[in-house]
């Protein structure tokens, strides 16, 4: 009977025993971007088969003639139509809870907000389950509003996104700094470094929980033997070795979050779905447990303040222990860099560019050699054909280029590496620079 995150639904879908969930949904983006959202039965995102078939399904309904309509409290009371009973968003809680990995419960100063989205109720409610009951709400955002009235585009990775929350944490001076998305499945952190807030990236708060997770459980007895870790393609890899670290299987998958589903699906149909520990993407999507099939925003909120509250023991922030993880596995940057080309000419000149690309495979960029170059269409490492392509350079570096799944955007994605990390930032400067003279 009101909104809730999109992993709500991921989750009700396979707790109601529902043939299909479906959610209407443009997240962050303006109500032109407004997508159709598809779970199977397993909660998981529809294959691209069935998404095809939909498609066709929609292309063949005249929607001034051919959809039918009636008063909502009608089809109530014949029947069509029913809300959700409030056990299944307890179910909900209950399981995300069920992922919590430490037992401190000393309070945390928390500023939250869910950028005028859906995640206000859910968030809080399992931030009071652990014991965080300081949380200072951005109140010009807590209501949805579609109209995003607090600022154009409330995406978590964008400091814009987060200027309200930092106003207020500059007033009640918090240990951390939330933001979840508008349909709440992703979400972004800052906190306090010097005299200003650092945000820290979706890679890097990846690689924290995955960190974080493993090193819990590991003292806690609950990492399981063999245990699995997902997360994609164009994620950093500094995931790697803190993997390693731990003796955890790390998986890499095509962008998508249905993709790591799928890999939570593959082990469900081994009996083996509880050696999963952990899955993201570097745009700032989450995933622990397999309550959800999908990237949820309320679970990571969870884990983040937990891990926020372990490091406060230690005398560090979150970005402090970011450093560390830096200064022991080296220093990884990550940039994605994107070029927006609108309608139907748009379409062909991004076709263009990945043709550009496929037909004179580039040797070296920005005087990197190119040593090995990988296209996902033609299928790599098992995975499904995509519309992706990675150069893999010398000393540690790479560069993926693919168009947006969602938006008329190509996007590049830099991989650095540097013995500091203005050698590595410099680095992405550079490729990146190289990079655009082909986005035209």
């Amino acid at each position: 009977p009101r909104l809730q995150p999109t992993p709500a639904l991921s989750f009700a879908t396979r707790y109601l025993g529902c043939a299909i969930g479906i959610n209407v949904t443009a997240s962050h983006n303006p109500s032109k971007y407004n997508g159709y959202k598809v779970y199977g039965p397993d909660g998981c995102q529809i294959a691209s088969e069935i998404a095809d078939a939909i498609t066709k399904a929609i292309e063949g309904v005249d929607m001034f003639d051919d959809v039918r309509t009636m008063p909502f409290e009608d089809a109530q009371a014949a029947g069509f139509a029913t809300y959700i009973q409030e056990e299944v968003l307890d179910a909900f809680l209950d399981a995300v809870y069920d992922q919590h990995v430490e037992q401190e419960q000393s309070d945390l100063r928390v500023v939250y907000t869910p950028l005028n989205g859906t995640g206000l109720e859910c968030v809080t409610r399992i931030l009071e389950r652990i014991g965080v009951t300081d949380i200072h709400v951005v109140e010009e955002q807590s209501k949805p509003d579609g109209n995003f009235p607090t600022c154009p585009y409330p995406n978590p990775e964008i400091r814009e996104a987060l200027e309200c929350g930092i106003a207020l944490c500059e007033q009640v001076h918090p240990d951390l700094l939330l933001a979840t998305d508008p349909d709440a499945d992703r979400v972004g952190i800052a906190v306090k470094d010097g005299d200003d807030y650092q945000l820290l990236s979706g890679n890097e708060v990846g690689v924290l929980l995955l960190d974080f997770i493993c090193r819990m459980r590991k003292e806690n007895g609950t990492l399981p033997e063999h245990p699995v870790a997902v997360t994609t393609i164009v994620s950093t890899s500094l995931v790697d070795p803190v993997a390693a670290k731990y003796g955890v299987d790390m998986r890499r998958v095509l962008t998508g979050f249905k993709y790591i589903g799928g890999v939570i699906a593959d082990l469900e149909q081994q009996d083996e779905k509880e050696r999963f520990v952990f899955g993201f993407e570097e745009s700032y999507g989450y995933l622990a447990g397999t309550h959800a099939r999908d990237k949820d925003a309320v679970v990571a909120s969870m884990l983040i303040c937990q891990m926020a509250r372990y490091y406060r023991t230690l005398g560090k922030n979150l970005y402090q222990a970011m450093q560390d993880i830096y200064r022991e596995f080296g220093f990884h940057h990550n940039r994605t860099v994107s070029y927006a080309f609108e309608g139907s000419a748009g379409a062909e000149t991004m076709a263009s560019i990945m043709t550009g690309f496929r037909s004179q495979p580039l040797s070296e960029i920005a005087g990197y050699k190119v040593e090995q170059f990988l296209d996902y269409q033609q299928g790599v490492g098992g995975l499904p054909s995509a519309n992706v392509l990675e150069f893999d350079l010398e000393k540690g570096n790479k560069v993926i280029v693919r168009p947006s799944g969602t938006e008329p955007k190509v996007k590049v994605y830099l991989f650095t590496v540097g013995e500091s990390a203005s050698e590595a930032e410099c680095l992405a400067d550079v490729l990146s620079s190289a990079m655009a003279v082909f986005m035209k």
